[in-house]
């Protein structure tokens, strides 16, 4: 395979934006009808999705490991939409004649070629994690909701109980599926280290015109059954490293950070934490009570809240600039978690001061839709 050529194939095809997704559901669609009812009624998030797990795959090439773990984490997650083994010859059929329809007198045999061995490998490793995931856990787990709380005018706290009992490390995310849209699933990270009693808390943030997050806070959801997928992603706290820890949090980015504050206290030796929570409007600053409680309780904790916009007697400014002119964190591990933007500049921001780019840990929420 050659991965160079692969990458400047996949960065002309990209280049036609949504009319690749079209294309290769319109395809895949018509050549096996028996697909279709594994999707969404309406495909322009699904046709998104796609294109942004497309575009992450082929950034990734040169880091196995990474790339690797995503994979797995797909294999693992589309259990839940009934995907079998033989579905991926499917896929990679339409996928094929969509490339090749968009490379136009670029495509030919070895290049073909490329692109073919390239999806094997991908499909034998995601069906390889899903293969074994069959042996450990369900496809999906059946989550009740118990408790409903408004903790701002978009931001609502779901309390979820599952059966059977959901099993995570802090930091980790879930899709979820209301029953009032069927197979739309959208992820959500859980915002509290595992409890005795098995529940746990999502931070969902209402996005106008959101069709997963407008149902999950309708004032009338207590009580209602969810479906969650199994536990994904790669933000994990190394417990190991003895180095103080940043974390920079911006709206519900803030729910894996605060699963993870959970986690360091339940430490021996806590190391110590600064917290930067940044919002557009002190409203916008949801948990801060909850955050300033947890550390007037532990010595190890500072929360430092900043706002861009408004009056607000604390930071204001845009967060990566306050989190820069606030201190020196090349001697620390740092955990980012928000909107694609904050994360992506706060991390190049970090890098750039001298923080080695293996100790910035990363959870991007532009991957997941309302």
């Amino acid at each position: 395979m050659d991965v160079a050529r692969l990458k400047t194939s996949f960065a002309r095809i990209a280049m036609h934006g949504d009319e690749v997704a079209l294309h290769f559901y319109s395809d895949l669609f018509l050549k096996y009808p028996e697909t279709r009812p594994m999707f969404p009624v309406s495909m322009q998030a699904q046709r998104a999705h796609l294109v942004d797990a497309l575009a992450n795959i082929v950034s990734s090439v040169d880091s196995v490991e990474a790339l690797s773990e995503f994979l797995r984490d797909l294999g693992r997650g589309h259990r839940k939409f009934g995907t079998l083994a033989d579905h991926y010859d499917a896929v990679g059929g339409s996928l094929l004649a969509t490339f090749a329809h968009f490379s136009g007198a670029a495509w030919d045999a070895e290049l073909e070629a490329d692109w073919k061995g390239a999806y094997e490998l991908i499909a034998s490793v995601m069906i390889a994690a899903a293969q074994e995931d069959e042996q450990l856990r369900p496809a999906y787990w059946t989550g009740v909701i118990v408790a409903q709380e408004r903790s701002a005018f978009d931001v609502t706290v779901l309390t979820v109980r599952t059966e059977p009992r959901l099993e995570y490390l802090p930091g980790q995310s879930v899709a979820i599926e209301s029953p009032a849209r069927p197979r739309l699933w959208r992820y959500y990270s859980m915002a509290n280290a595992p409890r005795a009693d098995g529940s746990v808390d999502f931070h969902v943030r209402l996005i106008d015109g959101g069709a997963v997050s407008m149902a999950l806070t309708d004032g009338t959801a207590v009580g209602t059954e969810l479906r969650l997928g199994p536990p994904a992603g790669v933000l994990r706290l190394d417990t190991a490293s003895g180095r103080e820890i940043l974390m920079i949090a911006q709206s519900t980015g803030l729910a894996p950070l605060k699963a993870m504050l959970e986690q360091v206290a339940g430490l021996r030796q806590p190391p110590g934490v600064h917290l930067f929570f940044g919002a557009r409007s002190a409203d916008g600053l949801y948990d801060l009570p909850g955050l300033e409680k947890m550390a007037a309780g532990h010595q190890w904790l500072t929360v430092v809240p900043v706002v861009s916009a408004g009056r607000f007697s604390g930071l204001r400014g845009p967060l990566t600039d306050v989190v820069s002119r606030y201190g020196d964190w090349s001697g620390h591990d740092a955990y980012l978690a928000g909107p694609t933007e904050m994360v992506r500049d706060c991390a190049g921001r970090l890098a750039a001061a001298g923080l080695p780019a293996g100790r910035i840990h990363v959870e991007d929420f532009g991957w997941s839709e309302p």
